[in-house]
């Protein structure tokens, strides 16, 4: 389903003498299965923004829309379920969400609370272990006793549990270290590709950014200010400056070199390894000549 944000602004405390504008006449579309990118730097309104794609904030003025429904400030929480029954957002450190005496039973939570029968959450359950690269037997444990990065893989699949069609991703790997950050990365791409997902990742990682997504949204001071293809947003160097943002590894070392050669190579070099490939075939054209 796709997502549309018409006009939405947002205040906290608002009509309160503690009122702070938070978004300023948002709009963006993200189409449905695609992989979107949201950045920008800290205060720039990105967690904001996620929190209205699944009804958690209601707009102060204009519209979400989630597929056929729109939130308004006016909409119902009772109206919102079906949303939620969509949507799964996957916080900063989500192994805090983490509450249930198993990890079996904290799996089954969010379908369970959505009416899914007991035996096919269960089901659900046995097969997220398995998919998110788990012991079997850490069904009946407490998830309490789990590593930092089992833990954080049994919240995951507490919110995979659902089946929602729309993955949110608030900065997933935070406080990981590289390998599991790799790690965490890659299984949501997987997921993303091989469950048709539409999968929107904040973060402050360039370099996540560029490899995992198809489309680039930037926010500034809760204002939305540049969307499009990693290719095009990341190519304009100097305007992420002007919104304190800088270019993935790949790209700013891109520019060195081209800069110390005097020419351009034919493609933006989103990741190390098309660096290396273009790099190989600017030499070999040089050598034939």
């Amino acid at each position: 389903m796709d997502i549309s944000l018409q006009q939405v602004g947002y205040s906290y405390a608002k009509g309160t003498p503690f009122e702070k504008k938070a978004l300023y006449e948002v709009n963006a579309t993200i189409k449905s299965g695609s992989y979107t990118a949201v950045i920008g730097h800290t205060g720039s309104g990105k967690s904001t923004l996620l929190l209205h794609l699944n009804g958690l904030l209601k707009p102060t003025e204009g519209v979400v829309q989630v597929g056929d429904i729109k939130i308004t400030s006016e909409t119902k929480g009772k109206e919102l379920k079906s949303i939620r029954q969509h949507v799964g957002i996957v916080f900063q450190f989500p192994e805090h969400q983490l509450f249930e005496e198993t990890v079996e039973k904290d799996i089954m939570f969010g379908p369970l609370n959505f009416g899914v029968p007991v035996e096919e959450a269960r089901e659900r359950a046995h097969a997220l272990i398995k998919l998110l690269g788990l012991p079997e037997d850490v069904a009946e444990k407490s998830p309490f006793d789990l590593s930092g990065g089992q833990m954080r893989r049994v919240a995951i699949a507490g919110v995979l549990a659902f089946k929602p069609s729309i993955l949110i991703l608030d900065e997933p790997t935070a406080g990981l270290d590289p390998r599991g950050r790799k790690e965490i990365m890659e299984l949501f791409h997987r997921l993303h590709e091989e469950e048709n997902l539409t999968t929107i990742l904040v973060t402050h990682s360039m370099e996540d950014a560029a490899k995992y997504a198809d489309q680039i949204l930037v926010m500034h001071e809760g204002r939305s200010v540049m969307a499009g293809p990693p290719q095009e947003v990341f190519a304009d160097a100097d305007k992420l400056k002007t919104y304190r943002l800088g270019l993935p590894r790949s790209v700013a070392f891109q520019r060195d070199i081209e800069k110390l050669f005097g020419k351009e190579l034919n493609m933006l070099a989103l990741t190390e390894e098309q660096l290396a490939a273009a790099i190989a075939e600017a030499l070999t054209k040089e050598g034939e000549r």
